[in-house]
C-alpha cells in the first residue's frame, strides 16, 4: 500500500479521450480505451486537486497521415517539433476531442491543459507544447505554485502521451504514481518498455486505486 498525503497530492488524466477509444473507429482506437473512468475517478479520491488535459488538434497538418500506409512514418520536410505521422485525431470540434463518458465536465476540473493546438507541432507530454520542451503548458508551474508534491497519473495511451507526461513530472521534480488500471496502451511491447521507462526515471507503479491510502 501507498500512503497518500491529501494535501500535496494531484491526479493528472491524460488525454481520455474518445478519440483514442473504439468509440471513434477512424481516429486512433485503442483497445478498452473507454474503460478506465472509473479508475480516473477513483485515483482522484486522494487527491487536492485534479488536473486533466486533451489533444486539442486542427483538422490539417503536416502529420496528419493521408492513408493506413503512412501511419508511424517519418514526417517529411523540416518540422522540428514533428516526429512521425497519424490518423487525424481529435481534431477541435469533434467527439475525438471530447472527454470519454464517465469523467466530470471539463469546468469541473481543477486545470485543463489544451496541447497540440498547432498544426506544426505535435506533442506527447502534457507538460510541454513542443518536442524539445522548451515551451511549457503550465502545468508544472500550476502544480509548484500550489505546493503539490505526488500527482497520480492514469489515461491514454500508456506508451506515448502518458509516459511522456510521467518522464516531464519525474524530471519537475515531483513523485509520479502510475495507477496501470486507468491506463491503455496502443501495442504491448511499447506499454512495456514504456512501464520500464517510467519505473527507470522513479516513477511508481500500482495495479489500481486500490494500492492507495490515505
Amino acid at each position: 500500500m501507498i500512503k497518500i498525503e491529501k494535501s500535496i497530492t494531484a491526479s493528472f488524466d491524460i488525454d481520455p479521450q474518445c478519440g483514442f477509444t473504439p468509440l471513434c473507429p477512424d481516429e486512433l482506437p485503442i483497445i478498452e480505451g473507454d474503460f478506465i473512468a472509473l479508475e480516473l475517478n477513483a485515483q482522484a479520491v486522494f487527491t487536492r486537486y485534479r488536473l486533466v488535459s486533451k489533444d486539442c488538434h486542427p483538422a490539417q497538418a503536416p502529420w496528419i497521415a493521408e492513408s493506413s500506409d503512412q501511419v508511424m512514418t517519418p514526417v517529411e520536410g523540416e518540422y522540428p517539433d514533428l516526429d512521425i505521422k497519424w490518423p487525424a485525431h481529435c481534431v477541435v470540434g469533434t467527439k475525438g476531442n471530447t472527454l470519454i463518458p464517465g469523467l466530470p465536465n471539463e469546468a469541473d476540473y481543477d486545470l485543463l491543459v489544451k496541447k497540440g493546438e498547432q498544426p506544426f507541432k505535435h506533442p506527447y507530454g502534457a507538460c510541454y507544447h513542443d518536442l524539445a520542451e522548451t515551451e511549457s503548458t503550465g502545468a508544472i508551474e500550476w502544480l509548484k505554485q500550489r505546493g503539490i508534491e505526488v500527482v497520480i497519473v492514469g489515461g491514454l495511451a500508456t506508451d506515448y502521451c502518458v509516459k511522456t507526461s510521467v518522464l516531464q513530472l519525474c524530471r519537475a521534480g515531483f513523485q509520479v504514481i502510475v495507477n496501470l488500471a486507468a491506463c491503455r496502451g496502443v501495442d504491448s511491447e511499447s506499454t512495456k518498455t514504456a512501464c520500464e521507462t517510467m519505473q527507470n526515471a522513479g516513477a511508481k507503479l500500482i495495479t489500481n486505486s486500490q494500492e492507495l491510502e490515505l
